[in-house]
């Protein structure tokens, strides 16, 4: 069966990408200059598509009927830009970073998440206070409070606090290829921070936030309380407080990591399969009103009402909402026409979605649940239809096999492009994890409406306990196979939307059998391996030193071609180590890695470390520590660069005394007295010095002089 794709039925295609692309334009850059220009432009353009409409017959416009495409285009274009820099929170003319103030008054917009002694929560800054005036204020302000060893988390959506005005700006990412939490926040209206001691705030008020949220996130809790009543298997109570309430549980690293490493992470959030599987269930308990035109308005008007009571209980998560609205554009679409295009549907709700927050085009979960579902309603007939079954059996496997196929395929770049690995089994994964999903679902959401009363409650509690662990142990098994993960992969921008050209092209192919297509896709693989190559050819070549930024620790990295020598004091398994050295070192395709304590010695071809000298290729870097305190060499030693850890108590001239050195490295773990008195003293000294505390991190290419 040949399957054609008719834009005249999904025309928001068409209008769609404009938007999309204004949107795209106004997230990026900045356009507040010219904010009024956009305003007058986007009623003139509105103006003159209205005059046209009037007079369509009179000045026989039908004769040029692109110039109706062209101005709704450029409308939705210039529409996109404005509505994303007016989404700009920053630009407000009360934002609280533009008041002067002693005091902020704050309202927690989100369920609170404690960490160890940590709470950490967004909040709406309402008031600015200074010398007894209280002004309106706006914007996102993001809080971490340390709690004293007595003090409980008791902090709640809606709680007003009275706070002291001591923010910073978010940092950005200090080491390379680190996450950018920064843009992350700032693409969630973000861009300042505050860390509170105990007795740096105030409670005011309670219950200040929407009514209709606190009794959702409230009536969660209770739901997971009657979980953790039941559920003895920590995992498995993380596992459905997660999958089924969407309430982040602290999930052990190995269970996360088995969903990871083979591609069924999606089932841990709360999202677009989720909320269909829920619709799923309602539908079929609700085809007995098929029957007659008023039971299928009842049924869907009921049917709308639980998905958003689904969404209510799950706290009305970003995911969870745009699922609900995907979902409520599909009812409504069934409802009153029976032959309805299901891209178009979708793409109605997107346009909806960003005309309401534009800013979730830079989401990923919006990116990932919008490509997966376009890949079900158009790519999975076609690979489904590449073969043919006779036995009905294999024809339902093949089924679900191309379901899985479709949304891995098209989601393939965007997920190589942001989390940097492939699980290589994502077919036998996902084909395992269907139908239990889907079970500890159904049963899940029946225990919540079961009695809590221990002798009807326990059953199905064991039943869904049992489910989860065999669940987690298949996908642990899957894990554990041979290659199961092609991991460190990274692309750049164009790599990425070269991936998508050559989806594109290959599944145009398979469709129209045009050989044009397959030259064009041909070419596009090329470019793609082009790059590649030069990436991997550009990255042997370079051999390097990177003195990282660890905020409170120390490490330097060793490069050279595809290995490295890592003198840190950090372990593999800490979170610093994770976060900020871990995706440099995935992000230079090493082989090897050898972890050096800085008390360690060590030696290779092109690498040696003896006490605190270390010798890479040409270079030369002095280690000075606590032990240099109070050392004196018998004659000078000279160094390309001395890297000072530890804080210790030296001065300049101590380190002239004993070292000829080129420049001065201070690493982050030292104190700010430390760094203030050292990089005064070179600088009367005319020393380079490179402080990394609240800097990027350094490097010195071992095979160039700089």
């Amino acid at each position: 069966m040949k399957h054609t794709f008719f834009v005249a039925e999904s025309p928001f295609v068409l209008l769609l990408m404009p938007l999309l692309s204004g949107i795209f334009l106004g997230v990026l850059f900045s356009f507040g200059n010219v904010l009024p220009f956009l305003l007058n432009a986007i009623f003139i353009i509105a103006f003159a598509f209205c005059i046209l409409n009037w007079k369509y017959a009179d000045w026989k416009i039908y004769r040029k009927a692109w110039i109706g495409g062209v101005l709704i285009h450029f409308f939705l274009f210039l529409l996109g830009i404005f509505i994303a820099e007016k989404n700009k929170e920053i630009n407000n003319r009360n934002h609280f970073s533009k008041q002067k103030a002693t005091s902020l008054i704050v309202t927690i917009i989100q369920e609170p998440k404690q960490t160890g002694n940590i709470v950490r929560f967004n909040t709406w800054v309402t008031h600015t206070s200074f010398n007894g005036k209280i002004l309106a204020s706006s914007g996102s302000l993001l809080v971490a409070l340390k709690l004293d060893s007595l003090q409980k988390n008791n902090f709640n959506y809606g709680d007003e606090l009275l706070i002291p005005n001591q923010y910073k700006l978010v940092d950005a990412p200090f080491n390379p290829s680190e996450f950018n939490y920064k843009l992350w926040l700032q693409h969630q209206n973000i861009y300042f921070q505050t860390f509170l001691n105990p007795n740096q705030y105030q409670l005011i008020a309670t219950n200040r936030g929407n009514s209709i949220i606190a009794d959702a996130l409230l009536t969660r809790k209770k739901l997971v309380r009657k979980y953790q009543k039941y559920l003895r298997d920590p995992d498995a109570l993380s596992v459905a407080s997660t999958l089924i309430l969407g309430y982040r549980a602290d999930l052990s690293a190995d269970v996360l990591q088995a969903y990871s490493k083979t591609g069924t992470i999606h089932v841990l959030s709360v999202s677009g399969m989720h909320v269909a599987l829920v619709y799923l269930i309602i539908n079929v308990l609700l085809r007995f009103l098929n029957r007659k035109r008023s039971g299928v308005l009842l049924k869907a008007f009921i049917s709308i009402l639980l998905i958003w009571l689904y969404a209510l209980i799950t706290g009305f998560s970003p995911a969870v909402c745009r699922a609900a609205v995907m979902i409520t554009f599909v009812i409504i679409g069934k409802t009153y026409n029976r032959h309805i295009s299901m891209l178009n549907i979708l793409l109605v709700s997107a346009f909806v979605l960003l005309l309401y927050n534009p800013n979730f085009i830079t989401d990923v979960g919006f990116q990932l649940s919008y490509l997966a579902v376009v890949g079900l309603i158009i790519l999975q007939p076609i690979i489904e239809n590449l073969l043919q079954f006779k036995h009905q059996f294999v024809r339902r496997i093949w089924s679900l096999l191309s379901v899985s196929l479709a949304a891995q395929l098209i989601t393939f770049p965007i997920s190589v492009f942001y989390f940097h690995q492939f699980p290589v089994y994502f077919l036998l994964s996902n084909l395992f994890i269907v139908l239990p999903s889907a079970l500890i679902m159904y049963i899940g959401i029946a225990f919540l409406f079961v009695p809590d009363i221990p002798i009807i409650a326990k059953p199905v509690a064991f039943v869904l306990e049992k489910s989860i662990v065999g669940m987690n142990q298949g996908l642990s098994w899957i894990e554990h196979l041979p290659f199961g993960s092609w991991n460190k992969l990274w692309i750049t921008v164009p790599e990425y939307l070269i991936l998508y050209s050559i989806l594109i092209c290959v599944f145009a192919w398979l469709v129209h059998r045009k050989i044009l297509l397959l030259q064009v896709g041909t070419v596009f693989i090329v470019l793609f391996l082009v790059s590649f190559s030069y990436k991997k050819i550009q990255a042997q070549q370079q051999d390097e030193i990177v003195f990282l930024n660890l905020r409170s620790n120390c490490g330097i990295v060793f490069k050279i071609r595809n290995e490295a020598v890592v003198l840190t004091d950090l372990k593999t398994s800490d979170k610093s180590f994770q976060y900020s050295m871990q995706p440099y070192l995935d992000s230079c395709k090493l082989t090897q890695v050898k972890l050096l304590n800085p008390n360690q010695n060590f030696a290779n071809t092109v690498f040696s470390k003896q006490n605190k000298l270390v010798q890479f290729k040409n270079r030369l870097i002095f280690v000075a520590d606590k032990d240099f305190e109070h050392q004196s060499f018998p004659q000078k030693i000279k160094v390309d660069a001395v890297f000072i850890t530890q804080n210790p108590k030296i001065g300049l001239n101590q380190i002239s005394k004993n070292l000829i050195f080129d420049r001065l490295v201070v690493a982050s773990d030292n104190g700010d007295y430390f760094i203030k008195k050292i990089t005064e003293e070179a600088a009367a000294d005319g020393r380079k010095i490179i402080v990394l505390k609240r800097n990027k991190a350094f490097l010195l290419q071992s095979n160039l002089q700089n």
